[in-house]
């Protein structure tokens, strides 16, 4: 089986950190995602997509992030059914957040600069990047023919 999803989009509010009664950490959040196409002559419809996030990601979240924060998430869909106040049932639709990342500072300003920087360093186990390797252009007398009969010399 197999449920994957991968979004991009900005923050409705700012999240709110929430523990349950054994202790872990969990916020909840929605973000607007625009849809990737539009009609001839229609404006582009956006989707509101409620997120949820467990224990140190729920703390990176509510740390690095607020209202109108461009967000990257990936996860899973979860479905869940409850029962509203006039005793209806209804059926809930919910990413469950893997990983989130930065996506970009605030429409306009680059107001999340400074706590990329920060969470970059606190956050993420990067190894240095490596310069990359040269290589030279190469000539055809780098290239042998080879007779059918041959043995291949790999």
């Amino acid at each position: 089986m197999l449920n994957v999803v991968a979004l991009m989009g900005r923050l409705t509010a700012d999240p709110e950190l929430r523990h349950t009664p054994q202790g872990v950490s969990v916020t909840t959040f929605t973000i607007a995602v625009d849809r990737s196409f539009a009609r001839a002559g229609e404006q582009r419809q956006t989707d509101f997509i409620d997120i949820v996030c467990w224990r140190n990601t729920a703390e990176f979240v509510c740390k690095y992030f607020q209202k109108g924060s461009l967000i990257a998430v990936d996860g899973s869909i979860q479905t869940r059914t409850y029962q509203d106040k006039t005793g209806n049932n209804r059926k809930a639709f919910e990413i469950v957040a893997n990983n989130v990342n930065f996506a970009g500072g605030k429409s306009g300003t680059n107001s999340n600069t400074g706590a990329y920087s920060s969470a970059r360093q606190e956050f993420t186990r990067e190894a240095p990047m490596e310069a990359a390797p040269s290589y030279s252009i190469g000539s055809n007398d780098d290239f042998a023919v080879i007779d059918e009969g041959e043995d291949l010399p790999f």
